[in-house]
């Protein structure tokens, strides 16, 4: 034990423990031995390195103890006032304290009488947790040194001076020789930065490295990362779902990446999605000032009248998820009234709100812009806010989000775009159409018909990297026809309407034509009643597209 220097003993007020060093300036202990922190000063000494005194300590992290013997997270990080030049303790995997037989267990404690320290000897006895938070431990022997008072925050150790736990609690009884230890894992709960220094056998320890480091980076940097979003990409659609509530910090997520999912691809994962995202700009192109709040609806598989609804909001180039759920369709559109209201406390205070619908293709016509915004407020939410929709096929396309971004490079110097028209009547095979679009080069095109009066030419606009499409939500229900109609006017407005609009305002141009015709003496007959814009610029996203999970709800 004697290069064992890191063992330490804690003093607090009247209450003696123990403690381990992990760091140059770390100490762990118990929570319940610095419980008179506020009131009493914190000391820490080294009994195998006696020259280097008492050290004068804060506690950094506490692990949420509320001060009864069965309650959880009693576990403390202290801050030494210095650096100490001593080797810090090592750990050992997880579950290291079971085996067959059972391996030897040893805890350097400080009971009265023993300032110096000294040794306690027990064993695991199974591998169940109690409460999913304790080892048991039973003495070795009938006769060796029992736990007591004097060991709380006692590393627990193999015969090779590797950690497996803490101890935790001592019997009550003076015959009975039993007492509880948090193993690491159960540590890293309370305070997730303890997983960097735990070696976990699924996971590599080269990618746990880098994902540590990133994770201190993020941190450090201050970075507005959304550990629920990055969780989801990590473990993808068929891993281990959010915890319900989701995750504090990034360090939760980190820990939970570690020790509760079970691909070990998934820190790797993780640590290259939070590379991309520290090492990107810092925030979307000068002319992409929107921050949208995303409302993105897909079929969720449990049935076709059911749906999956998640809704989320984006502050600096960066997601943060609102609100996941399963629905039926005739209860989507006050799910999202709710979610959206919620939505806007994300954003930043000078945020220029973009409502975002990404849709599945079916849904594209959906009204969303007539939607009221809440059960106390008849506004149109196309009124009250810039709106758009995205096609879902499209948003999740990775060579169509980049063609897309290259596109609106181009855009951000334009001072306006053309439209191209898609009649009513149109003799254009669809073919003809993409040629016309992709020879053209077209970046906006307007259609005189809602999507099912010609599906092969609505789908060819979007499948071709056309940024905005703008159509009337209703019209001529049959594209065959010659005679002028009411969708050849629609577009003669449009044309007219959006001649030297930049495409990035179009969705505020939009939304004020909206609230024009909302007021118009006759409303049903404004020509822009009812226009629906599909508007679709990836670096507004800058998070890859990720399939929704699908909550039980």
């Amino acid at each position: 034990m004697s290069a064992a220097a890191w063992h330490a003993r804690v003093e607090c007020g009247n209450e003696v423990g123990a403690g381990f060093l992990v760091s140059a300036r770390r100490v762990l202990t118990c929570a319940h031995v610095v419980r008179q922190s506020g009131s009493a000063d914190v000391t820490v000494s080294f009994p195998q390195r006696g020259e280097l005194g008492a050290l004068s300590a804060t506690v950094a992290v506490h692990g949420g103890w509320e001060g009864a013997a069965a309650d959880p997270g009693d576990l403390a990080v202290l801050e030494l006032d210095r650096e100490v030049p001593l080797v810090p303790a090592v750990f050992a995997p997880p579950g290291a304290e079971h085996g067959v037989p059972s391996p030897l267990l040893e805890a350097y404690g400080f009971p009265v009488g023993y300032d110096e320290g000294t040794l306690a000897q027990y064993r695991a006895v199974s591998s169940t947790l109690i409460a999913g938070e304790w080892v048991q431990l039973e003495a070795a022997t009938a006769h060796g040194q029992p736990l007591a008072a004097g060991f709380s925050g006692a590393a627990v150790t193999l015969g090779d001076g590797r950690v497996v736990g803490m101890v935790s609690a001592i019997a009550g009884a003076r015959d009975v020789r039993v007492g509880r230890m948090l193993p690491t894992q159960v540590m890293a709960r309370y305070w997730p930065e303890l997983g960097e220094l735990v070696p976990t056998p699924e996971h590599r320890p080269d990618a746990m490295k880098r994902l540590y480091t990133l994770v201190r980076r993020a941190v450090a940097e201050g970075a507005d990362c959304d550990p629920d979003r990055l969780y989801v990409d990590a473990v993808g659609p068929f891993g281990p779902p959010l915890p319900e509530g989701g995750f504090g910090s990034l360090w939760d997520a980190t820990g939970y990446v570690q020790w509760e999912v079970p691909d070990p691809e998934a820190a790797t994962r993780l640590a290259g999605r939070l590379a991309e995202l520290l090492d990107a700009p810092d925030t979307v192109a000068a002319a992409s000032v929107w921050s949208p709040i995303l409302v993105e609806i897909d079929h969720s598989g449990a049935g076709a009248d059911q749906v999956t609804v998640e809704v989320s909001a984006y502050r600096g180039g960066q997601r943060r998820r609102v609100g996941s759920h399963r629905l039926p369709r005739t209860a989507v559109r006050a799910y999202v009234q709710e979610r959206i209201d919620e939505a806007f406390a994300q954003l930043a205070p000078d945020a220029d709100e973009l409502v975002t619908f990404v849709l599945p293709r079916e849904w594209l016509n959906e009204p969303v812009a007539q939607w009221e915004c809440g059960a106390d407020d008849s506004t149109p939410l196309g009124c009250a806010y810039p709106l758009v929709v995205v096609d879902r096929a499209r948003y999740r396309s990775g060579g169509l989000r980049h063609r897309l971004a290259k596109k609106w490079q181009k855009l951000d110097a334009c001072p306006g775009a053309r439209l191209h028209r898609v009649e009513c009547g149109t003799p254009e095979h669809p073919p003809s159409l993409r040629k016309r679009l992709r020879d053209d080069d077209a970046e906006l095109a307007g259609f005189a018909f809602p999507p099912a009066t010609a599906r092969r030419h609505f789908e060819i606009g979007l499948n071709t990297p056309v940024p905005v499409l703008l159509w009337p939500r209703t019209g001529c229900a049959d594209s065959r026809h010659d005679a002028p109609c009411t969708g050849a006017a629609f577009l003669d407005e449009l044309a007219a309407s959006v001649a030297g609009i930049p495409p990035a305002e179009l969705p505020s141009h939009i939304r004020e034509l909206r609230e024009t015709a909302e007021a118009d003496e006759d409303p049903e007959q404004h020509w822009a009643k009812d226009v629906q814009l599909l508007w679709d610029d990836p670096r507004c996203f800058p998070e890859p597209a990720a399939s929704l999970h699908s909550p039980v709800a």
